[in-house]
């Protein structure tokens, strides 16, 4: 299988989905004019026209809400928003209107509008550049939330996105742009609402998303030359939740930590351990950890950048803690 970066994985993707349905449109700021900040819309202008890959002012209002316009009206736009951050600009027409439109017309409507927003922690991009923000969005009945951690995923979740009937936020970690990985030729779709079982284990369940699986697994790797086999689940996407998937390790582990880059406090980890405890208590062997940042902005500074950040000795070390 060819090995190609997470950022050619999601252009493939939006080409595709392009070529076989001409109502799938791009609008944004900069992708026409630069082909996205992360190489990710590049050459989609001359291949379909600038009339398909549409330069936006800097409104993000003014964007989500053409995106919703032309979604009720029959196209299938994908919305780049340049940086997770500037939704909080949007957050009516995500919130009051994406979210709810189909709602308010009694499902006499669909509204598939794909919403794409580069998240996370980067090269000291600051407190308003390198938010995780999705726990926000967990909370909103009528939106799909989808994570991908790797280019197949990418890939995949987005063609499934694009051809969803309703808004899905598409939440890509700028830090996983550049990585590289194997990704399937042909039309692969990856199911919105089904997460995977990455690596087999028996003894703690680990349950991560985005960058942050790429640091679970080699904590995964690094704990079983200690005689700790962990079991590591990608959810891929976190509304709708597979709590299914997350249910059946934990009944054969005993054991949960969740990881995510995001402030801790109030995160996917705290409803994932919520549905736990309410549900599977009497499988837990252990108190249920959850690592995420601590309750600070990002800060500019690389040095306390650092410290906000969830690394792989992390994760071991909060595994040990509950295997001894």
């Amino acid at each position: 299988m060819r090995e190609i970066s997470f950022s050619e994985a999601t252009l493939e993707a939006m080409s595709e989905e392009m070529e076989r349905d001409e109502r799938v449109f791009i609008m944004g700021e900069d992708i026409a004019r630069q082909g996205g900040i992360f190489g990710q819309f590049k050459g989609l202008p001359q291949k379909f026209g600038v009339e398909r890959v549409l330069d936006t002012p800097i409104s993000e209002t003014a964007i989500v809400g053409a995106g919703v316009g032309a979604a009720l009206a029959g196209m299938r736009p994908v919305v780049d928003m340049h940086f997770a951050d500037f939704i909080t600009v949007a957050m009516d027409e995500v919130v009051n209107q994406m979210a709810k439109v189909c709602y308010m017309f009694g499902g006499q409507c669909s509204l598939p509008l794909v919403l794409r927003a580069p998240d996370g922690i980067i090269r000291s991009a600051a407190a308003q550049h390198s938010q995780s923000l999705e726990a926000w969005f967990l909370h909103i009945p009528g939106l799909k939330v989808v994570i991908p951690s790797n280019p197949a995923d990418a890939k995949g979740l987005l063609k499934a996105a694009i051809r969803s009937e309703d808004p899905v936020l598409y939440f890509e970690h700028k830090a996983l742009f550049a990585t590289k990985g194997p990704v399937p030729d042909g039309d692969v779709l990856v199911p919105i609402g089904k997460a995977r079982v990455v690596r087999e284990g028996a003894d703690v369940t680990l349950v991560s998303y985005s960058l942050m699986m790429n640091k679970v697994l080699k904590a995964a790797e690094k704990l079983a030359q200690d005689g700790i086999e962990a079991e590591a689940i990608d959810l891929r996407t976190i509304s709708p939740l597979d709590k299914d998937t997350i249910f059946a390790s934990v009944a054969k582990t005993k054991r949960l930590v969740i990881v995510h880059e995001a402030v801790k406090t109030g995160g996917v980890g705290a409803e994932i351990a919520a549905l736990v405890a309410e549900e599977m208590l009497d499988y837990l062997d252990a108190p249920i950890i959850r690592l995420g940042a601590p309750f600070v902005p990002v800060p500019f500074s690389p040095a306390l950048e650092k410290l906000v950040k969830i690394e792989v000795e992390d994760i071991v070390k909060a595994v040990q803690g509950i295997c001894q």
